[in-house]
């Protein structure tokens, strides 16, 4: 499949309101995005930055968290919401950091989605912002955008990622992660998008009357 010059205006477009925008995610080491990745699931990102910020001081090495107990960790977490599934996925995950990995973050996808509560999503979270590897992200705001720019017609983020992959030239996927994440957050909303305010309305086949 050729790659779409729309698409690539779209994101060229982007680029020049939202370049230099990164992850929402503090994080100064790929283990502490992984936890703060996980921890993200349901949650804001500015509740995340709230609670990692003693948290990582706590616990800076998967050997802490495998030693602290459940019930220890789910509180640590608790304002981040489904503390229990995820307080077991970080105990689970930390263990399999530690029994097979040496206590390091794998660096490739197949490895990384062994772990517990990493799915492709988290996956390509580390490998874009710790690895430098160009991934395309699908979240709710790039799930929306992609269908209401007419690029997909489909929820499934991994039938999304690979259509996305095809429309853009590799080096221009870890764009589509800041770009369309930033837009659907300040412009493109999900109950009322701000068409007249938007860069991309002349591109954007669905535009204000499918959504009045």
């Amino acid at each position: 499949m050729a790659h779409s010059k729309r698409f690539i205006e779209i994101i060229q477009r982007l680029d020049t309101i939202y370049a230099g925008i990164h992850v929402g995610l503090d994080f100064t080491t790929p283990f502490e995005l992984l936890i703060a990745t996980i921890l993200a699931a349901q949650c804001t990102d500015e509740r995340v930055n709230m609670v990692t910020k003693t948290l990582f001081k706590k616990y800076p090495h998967p050997s802490i968290y495998v030693a602290t107990s459940l019930e220890e960790i789910e509180e640590d977490i608790h304002s981040t919401g489904f503390y229990k599934n995820k307080a077991a996925n970080i105990h689970k995950t930390c263990m399999i950091l530690c029994d097979q990995f040496g206590g390091e973050v794998p660096k490739t996808r197949e490895e990384l989605i062994s772990l517990a509560g990493v799915g492709r999503k988290t996956a390509n979270v580390v490998l874009t912002h710790c690895f430098e590897q160009d991934t395309i992200i699908v979240d709710t705001h790039v799930t929306r955008l992609s269908n209401r720019l007419g690029f997909v017609e489909t929820t499934d983020a991994v039938a999304i990622e690979f259509a996305l992959q095809k429309k853009l030239p590799q080096k221009l996927w870890n764009d589509v992660n800041h770009h369309l994440i930033a837009h659907g957050r300040v412009v493109c909303k999900a109950r009322k998008p701000n068409c007249s305010a938007c860069i991309i309305e002349d591109l954007c086949p669905s535009k204000e009357k499918v959504f009045s």
